[in-house]
């Protein structure tokens, strides 16, 4: 048997991919994290199928269920939300497998950064106003940051910043990144992006605290800090330039439709 790691993608129960939703639909075992993962995506399972919300279980509870699914030659979709390589605590998941000889492998999904941006309809890396993007979180009581980590060293990079699991920790970040960013920098905040109740919050950090507060979000919230949302002024890649040639296109040469 083998357990598969699912990405079920950031919440739109369409977003997941065609291989992790082929998987669900086979595997007479489904354990999936019931708080970020929509019911319609496990519903897929086959008929007759142990289909088991792992939200109030522990660890040693999950990897009990995936050792009777092992002995009983049942394969396991083991559904996370967005991607299981971002926050998706498999880790700890995968070393247990390890140790029991458990084979697994991991599907990949969209994760919720990506999912947003793409409701935003904003490109996340624009020409000479970011090219790089940090996916990042604050510390908390849950876990700590790892030395170098923090906000205030980030920040120097004037990045795009994609920052989760901190929606209850926006003075932090507004004390952090306002010496780099400024005040006025725009920033959105994504409330349960692409499910049906989602929201997206336009505002800078300076006004951040006061519109979450105002819109009463307190959890499943993504926060984005960068320039590149609202910028216009933006110039254009050299990608498509006529007078750009590379490997695929050579100047000024008009490609013909196929």
């Amino acid at each position: 048997m083998t357990v598969y790691f699912i990405g079920a993608g950031p919440g739109a129960a369409d977003l997941i991919t065609v291989r992790g939703l082929r998987l669900i639909e086979r595997c007479p075992v489904c354990l999936y994290a019931g708080s970020l993962v929509p019911e319609e995506i496990v519903r897929a399972a086959p008929a007759g199928a142990l289909v088991k919300d792992t939200a109030p279980m522990h660890l040693d509870e999950i990897i009990a269920d995936i050792e009777a699914a092992h002995a009983a030659g049942h394969d396991v979709a083991r559904v996370h939300s967005g991607d299981p390589s971002i926050y998706g605590a498999v880790a700890e998941q995968m070393r247990r497998l390890d140790g029991l000889d458990i084979d697994y492998e991991v599907v990949p999904g969209v994760p919720a950064f990506a999912g947003a941006a793409a409701k935003l309809k904003t490109e996340l890396t624009l020409p000479e106003i970011a090219q790089t993007i940090i996916v990042t979180r604050t510390g908390m009581k849950a876990s700590a940051m790892p030395e170098g980590e923090q906000l205030e060293i980030l920040g120097r990079s004037g990045a795009t910043l994609a920052i989760h699991l901190s929606i209850r920790n926006l003075a932090y970040v507004r004390e952090a990144l306002e010496p780099f960013y400024g005040a006025d920098c725009p920033v959105v905040v994504a409330y349960r992006a692409t499910w049906p109740d989602e929201r997206y919050i336009r505002t800078t950090l300076a006004g951040m605290k006061e519109a979450v507060r105002e819109a009463k979000i307190t959890r499943t919230a993504l926060i984005f800090v960068g320039k590149v949302f609202g910028e216009v002024s933006f110039r254009d890649s050299a990608l498509y330039d006529a007078d750009y040639a590379h490997v695929l296109r050579n100047r000024g040469k008009k490609v013909k439709a196929r």
